[in-house]
């Protein structure tokens, strides 16, 4: 799964504090920074937000070390012989290290039994070595490195026979690149190559008591950024400056790693907006996505809102989104299949008039999420995958019209033994959508 989240950083907020000079003060935070004039004073409700970054609690090595015997298991379960992974979210979900991916072949293989092995170039051995130290029984797991001139892909096969494997079948982290897939291959041919998705996948899809506390703990800080941020604006600030109102209040709360997106207008009718510059006014419908991100976990919660008063026509469409979404929450429950609760939002919105299929409501309602924003599995017709205790997924249903506005409400549900939980409250209204529904 491709990691969406960036720290961004803008001088476009400069011109909205410019704007209103008598409505924001100087932070704690900011005031002891290097250069405190060199950086804009925050808005009031942005400032009075307190840092809840000691409720973050990092995976620990034991908990990785879990993941690896789940894994494991499912190799056996799978008849897969060893998963290789290259640098991504299932590396740092397994052994908790992020390294880039180059041209340069690196990866970690897990064997079904023995010890784990490495693949590196021989310049990043001591710099690999030193972070193995965090990773569980690192100092067993054996380095394999190569020099510039040499090719790097028969290590793979050294590595699996030293382990007891002389054939076998080795699964494929799903975002190996080719060139990797296809040096493996032609260097190992007494090995079948395969998807390590069922290993990865079911692993990482169902969460841990620890996993759920960070990505609720994501989702609060995210919304409560949102309101923040809403609080912060008047007419004619841009979408540009709203959405650096809303890294600063995650920032603020201790958390400076998301993302976060705004469309206004005509714009919020195309579901992931536009690169077009704008202009939030009043009356408008404002759209806020993505989220934040804890200790390696996201969030990932629109918000449909208009600074003023909304028209007939805006609230009876965020009526229809508001049932859709209640509608996916109460379908959601252990053993259903995915396209079940996907085929519950539907139903509201075509029975509503803005059917049928994909006419309006555009997308799938939802989809997993975890260290990655968009991962396994998939709330959307034909998958009939079941669902589980312990999955994650959004749940975003969304009406959008072209050439006049857009509604999708999001926030992120947990699957719980009986039924499915959210992790904040649905938004009860279009101008008052932080109260409590």
């Amino acid at each position: 799964m491709i990691d969406r989240r960036v720290f961004l950083k803008s001088a476009a907020l400069s011109s909205l504090l410019t704007v209103a000079p008598d409505a924001f003060h100087q932070s704690d935070a900011l005031a002891q920074t290097e250069n405190p004039a060199e950086k804009p004073t925050l808005p009031p409700a942005i400032a009075d937000l307190k840092s809840r970054k000691e409720e973050a609690h990092p995976i620990s090595p034991a908990e990785r070390g879990a993941r690896q015997q789940r894994a494991r298991e499912l190799m056996s379960d799978y008849k897969i012989d060893a998963v290789l992974m290259v640098g991504g979210t299932s590396l740092r979900y397994f052994i908790g290290i992020g390294w880039g991916n180059s041209e340069r072949f690196s990866g970690f293989v897990l064997p079904r039994k023995g010890d784990a092995f490495c693949i590196s170039p021989a310049f990043e051995e001591e710099r690999l070595r030193e972070q193995m130290k965090l990773f569980p029984d690192g100092d067993r797991v054996r380095i394999l490195i190569w020099q510039e001139d040499e090719d790097p892909y028969p290590l793979l096969a050294r590595g699996l026979r030293d382990a007891g494997f002389a054939t076998g079948m080795i699964g494929i982290e799903e975002r190996t690149s080719f060139v990797f897939v296809d040096g493996v291959a032609k260097a190992s041919p007494a090995y079948t190559l395969t998807s390590a998705t069922p290993v990865t996948a079911g692993c990482r899809s169902i969460k841990s008591e620890h996993e759920l506390a960070l990505m609720k703990l994501a989702n609060e800080i995210t919304l409560t950024a949102y309101e923040a941020a809403w609080k912060s604006i008047h007419d004619g600030v841009t979408t540009h400056e709203l959405r650096d109102l809303v890294m600063r209040a995650y920032a603020q709360q201790g958390f400076p790693q998301g993302e976060a997106s705004v469309q206004t207008g005509e714009f919020t009718a195309q579901p992931h907006g536009s690169i077009q510059p704008q202009v939030i006014r009043e009356g408008a419908i404002v759209m806020i996505d993505d989220g934040c991100l804890v200790e390696g976990y996201q969030a990932d919660i629109t918000r449909t809102l208009v600074l003023g008063k909304p028209t007939d026509k805006m609230k009876a469409v965020f009526e229809v989104v508001h049932k859709a979404q209640a509608m996916a929450l109460g379908a959601a429950r252990p053993g259903v299949e995915c396209q079940s609760i996907d085929a519950a939002a539907r139903k509201v919105i075509d029975d509503a008039g803005f059917g049928p299929g994909y006419a309006h409501f555009t997308h799938r309602v939802g989809h997993g999420i975890g260290m990655d924003m968009h991962e396994w599995p998939y709330l959307v017709k034909g998958n009939r995958q079941k669902t589980a205790a312990r999955m994650t997924f959004s749940d975003e249903p969304g009406i959008y019209l072209r050439g006049e506005f857009g509604v999708r409400l999001e926030d992120d549900m947990h699957i719980t033994e009986n039924g499915a939980e959210l992790f904040t409250p649905q938004s009860p209204s279009l101008d008052d959508p932080f109260g409590q529904a």
